[in-house]
């Protein structure tokens, strides 16, 4: 594949963080962007209020007003059977800010936070910054999935809850997350459940709100960006079910966290009400991607089927891989020591393009020495 093909068929816009960090020559598979056209309802949705009204909308004066906390309900009882409340629901640019929001208002410095380990990167650098220790839950090879098995939780303030798993991909089991659930309840944790790749679940796993299980300690927080390729457009939800974590966001200043644009809420609304056609052809796609990096990975690298999102996270056996890669087979990865513990000798690749470049991914991989 020629540094032009590359280019011209599959670089993103010119100031995509995802292609614009990748060298010359390089393919990029980090950051969990996809090579994908956004779903033309979406596209529409936004057309159709650049044409329209960019005044004051009317949910900033009537918050019960707001479209995004009717769809958010409508998606989880028609996807998962959850009849989530919509005026428990709150929003926020993203969700590093709705965790690190909840964290400032329900939590102390020196508050330690359990988190299932390896970790979505930005969520360690929030508990680092903001002091909260990492109380590490580790994920753990079993065959070809993973377990978890916990630590004493004493001492803890919250449970960060990730399902799907990201970098792993499992899909946590009902038996599973009624053991957090106990354990949550012992201690008494706050459970902040990140579940932004549920609409990105394989068959035949099932993805289970947690609120479902432990409604009155869960805020569940979620955004239409990973499955529907959103990332620019900053807008995410959180579902404040813990009594203790609205009373906390309800005294803080009206304005002081912000809120997402029209444009934001616009694109969430339209792509969870209208974009299923497109996502049911994309995973389409990505599921048959994870089959083909199964099938293709160069002996000595070891690769657990994801039950759900589109990153394929691969053991090496030793660190620097990434970086190894990036030079000698010219495809950028994520370092998985970026992951924390348990993350040191992995590489965290994206598998959300087209055919063709995972086909030239895993062509160039197979050429590294191991």
């Amino acid at each position: 594949m020629s540094d032009a093909f590359v280019g011209k068929d599959f670089k993103a816009s010119n100031d995509g963080l995802k292609w614009a960090k990748a060298g010359p020559g390089v393919i990029p598979a980090w950051v969990a962007d996809m090579d994908i056209p956004t779903a033309p309802e979406v596209r529409e949705a936004l057309r159709r209020r650049a044409g329209g009204d960019l005044g004051y909308p009317l949910w900033l004066d009537s918050p019960q007003c707001e479209p995004l906390a009717e769809a958010f309900a409508e998606r989880m009882a028609t996807r998962f059977g959850w009849a989530a409340d919509p005026g428990l629901v709150r929003s926020y640019s993203d969700l590093n800010q709705a965790l690190q929001v909840l964290l400032h208002v329900c939590t102390e410095p020196g508050d330690a936070v359990a988190l299932h380990t390896p970790a979505y990167h930005p969520f360690l650098g929030t508990l680092e910054s903001m002091d909260r220790p990492l109380r590490s839950i580790p994920m753990v090879p079993d065959g070809d999935s993973w377990r978890f098995e916990v630590p004493d939780l004493t001492g803890c303030r919250v449970l960060l809850l990730v399902n799907p798993h990201n970098p792993t991909g499992r899909v946590f089991t009902r038996a599973e997350l009624e053991e957090l659930a106990g354990l949550a309840e012992r201690h008494d944790l706050l459970v902040i459940s990140d579940e932004i790749h549920a609409d990105l679940v394989y068959e035949p796993h099932r993805h289970i709100p947690f609120a479902t299980i432990l409604p009155g300690r869960t805020v569940t927080v979620t955004s239409a960006t990973k499955a529907f390729n959103l990332g620019g457009i900053r807008c995410s939800v959180a579902h404040v079910g813990a009594q203790q974590a609205r009373k906390a966001l309800d005294a803080q200043p009206e304005f002081v966290f912000g809120s997402p644009s029209v444009f934001g809420v616009e694109a969430t609304v339209a792509a969870w009400r209208h974009g299923d056609a497109w996502l049911e052809e994309t995973r389409a796609l990505l599921d048959r991607n994870r089959h083909t990096i199964a099938s293709r990975l160069p002996e000595g690298v070891t690769y657990r089927l994801p039950e759900a999102t589109y990153l394929a996270w691969l053991g090496y056996g030793r660190p620097g891989m990434a970086e190894v890669l990036e030079r000698e087979a010219k495809v950028l990865l994520s370092d998985g020591a970026a992951f924390g513990p348990g993350g040191e000798t992995f590489a965290r690749l994206n598998f959300a393009t087209t055919e063709p470049v995972v086909e030239e991914i895993l062509r160039r991989i197979a050429q590294v020495a191991l």
